[in-house]
């Protein structure tokens, strides 16, 4: 029997969608509003699910506070109140649109997370735009 398991989650952060290479006229041509020099912020509202066999030992498909404790050291500690572009280190090269933030967010959980789980990251940038990531 296979269930999947979710986490709610969400934090502030502060971004700016560019790529160096390009003029500000086109990066704003491209990324609109979202290319502003100053940066701009969301409230993400984050969703990590894991999907995978129910343990019979335990009943569990994972721990939950255990997943709740990764997303809290992976993503939160990380990214909460941060300029995502100059304090995260995945950024420094990576234009964070919600689809690159999600992928990071999937590549720092998937390690700690054994590999019989499948995982799924949702995020949402605003109530009504989210990706959904599984690697």
């Amino acid at each position: 029997m296979k269930a999947k398991v979710s986490r709610k989650a969400h934090f502030n952060a502060a971004h700016r969608l560019f790529r160096p290479d390009w003029s500000d006229v086109q990066n704003e041509s491209i990324f609109g509003k979202c290319a502003n020099p100053n940066y701009h912020g969301h409230n993400y509202e984050l969703i990590v699910s894991v999907t995978g066999a129910i343990s019979a030992e335990t009943g569990f498909v994972m721990d939950v506070k255990v997943l709740a404790d990764l997303i809290k050291s992976q993503v939160e500690d990380a990214m909460d109140h941060k300029n995502l572009n100059l304090e995260v280190p995945e950024f420094k090269q990576l234009n964070p649109t919600a689809e690159n933030i999600a992928m990071v967010i999937w590549q720092r959980l998937r390690p700690h997370i054994t590999s019989e789980l499948e995982l799924e990251v949702v995020l949402y940038e605003t109530p009504r735009n989210f990706v959904t990531f599984n690697g």
